[in-house]
């Protein structure tokens, strides 16, 4: 398993965590967090502490919202959000083209094109909240004011 941090995805997410903070360090779980629900009893915290990372496609473009695992990401309050008729989740193809990572493993961070994210704001009410680091098994743990700054990210209300 600690072959992982040699997996280019996961040294690409290592490097900005690095750069932003030297204390936030990756780490490598046994088992699967492909869902919140996995990373959740791997971590033994509750579910809502994990983030979901999850890629939404505009006719022009993508957009990364960040939420919490026990909620929903609302299409229509991000249709609303954006005045777009027109968002749907990003299949595995986009997902893999636009951030570098595949589903299950998409970080917040480390993306291969600069990518809008939009961060939950239901994920406040946690100290410490849990992201993938670019593969199922990798993660790290943030607290939402230092998500907010790494990611650039803007919090709004996109969930359900």
């Amino acid at each position: 398993m600690n072959n992982l941090l040699d997996k280019e995805p996961v040294k690409r997410v290592e490097k900005v965590l690095a750069q932003f903070d030297q204390s936030i360090k990756i780490q490598i779980l046994d088992k699967t967090a492909r869902t919140a629900k996995d990373a959740a009893e791997s971590l033994k915290t509750e579910v809502g502490s994990i983030v979901k990372s999850l890629l939404l496609r505009t006719k022009t473009s993508f957009l990364l919202c960040l939420v919490a695992g026990d909620k929903r990401c609302s299409l229509n309050k991000v249709k609303k959000l954006l005045n777009q008729k027109d968002v749907s989740m990003a299949n595995a193809e986009q997902v893999k083209e636009m951030t570098g990572f595949t589903i299950g493993g998409v970080s917040p961070v480390g993306h291969l094109n600069k990518i809008e994210i939009y961060i939950d704001e239901s994920l406040k009410r946690f100290e410490n909240i849990f992201a993938a680091a670019g593969h199922p098994n990798a993660i790290f743990k943030i607290d939402f004011k230092n998500l907010k700054e790494i990611t650039n990210g803007t919090i709004m209300d996109v969930s359900e």
